[in-house]
């Protein structure tokens, strides 16, 4: 027997169609009941309790109990990185959905992915801070520089000394499944996020399960003279 990860098992659980539905659900960052997950995936109740356990037993999901309901979220955003990354590999290889909504561009341009921004203006930002050195890329890794906490705290007033996790870097590089590209993830990217819907720059779409991320016509302008495109 060989010794190490088992990937197989993951991959099992992120294999079947029904669970793949509710795992992408739950990469709106927000917290879903069975039910709600038993929409998104198209099956019955009773279906997906058999479903959310063996995830949940996987080490995937995480329950919430609040009141007389039931929640679950994604157990943490190495979860959401995968999945991220697997939707990439499966747009790489052609393997699409036939089916496609009205609301498909507006995800490509912008959306959350657990915590932080991705899409076309996700991969944008981090383009911008890389040419404006304000994080330094390598191989492995991306750090941000002296030159990048002045200007988090002056720009968006955040506290670049506050982000340290013990079990989630402050930068990393996240592969955006339609852009094909990378965006910023870690805590870095999840309060730059937290920080554009403060400043009513960006919200999240309403809708259940949406990952669509709206931009306000202030916030569209504020985000394009920190980290416009040049075009």
């Amino acid at each position: 027997m060989k010794a190490g990860p088992d990937i197989a098992m993951v991959a099992s659980l992120v294999g079947d169609p029904a669970r793949s539905n509710m795992l992408t659900a739950l990469m709106s960052g927000r917290a879903l009941t069975a039910s709600e997950l038993a929409q998104e995936a198209g099956i019955t109740p009773q279906t997906a309790s058999s479903h959310l356990a063996k995830l949940e037993a996987g080490g995937l999901i995480e329950p919430e109990k609040q009141g007389r309901h039931r929640y679950y979220r994604l157990t943490g955003p190495d979860v959401a990185g995968v999945l991220e990354g697997l939707a990439g590999l499966a747009a790489r290889a052609g393997h699409m959905r036939v089916r496609t909504g009205p609301k498909d561009p507006a995800l490509r341009r912008a959306r959350i992915c657990y915590d932080h921004l991705a899409g076309d203006l996700g991969v944008q930002m981090l383009d911008s801070l890389k040419k404006q050195r304000l994080v330094r890329e390598t191989k492995q890794t991306i750090e941000l520089t002296s030159e990048g906490k002045r200007f988090m705290a002056t720009a968006l007033q955040i506290d670049a000394d506050t982000l340290a996790h013990p079990r989630r870097p402050v930068c990393k590089a996240c592969l955006d499944w339609s852009e094909r590209r990378h965006h910023l993830a870690g805590t870095l990217g999840a309060a730059m996020m937290s920080r554009f819907t403060e400043l009513k720059w960006a919200e999240r779409d309403s809708a259940q399960g949406s990952r669509v991320v709206n931009f306000s016509r202030t916030g569209e302008k504020r985000f394009a003279a920190l980290f416009g495109n040049g075009e």
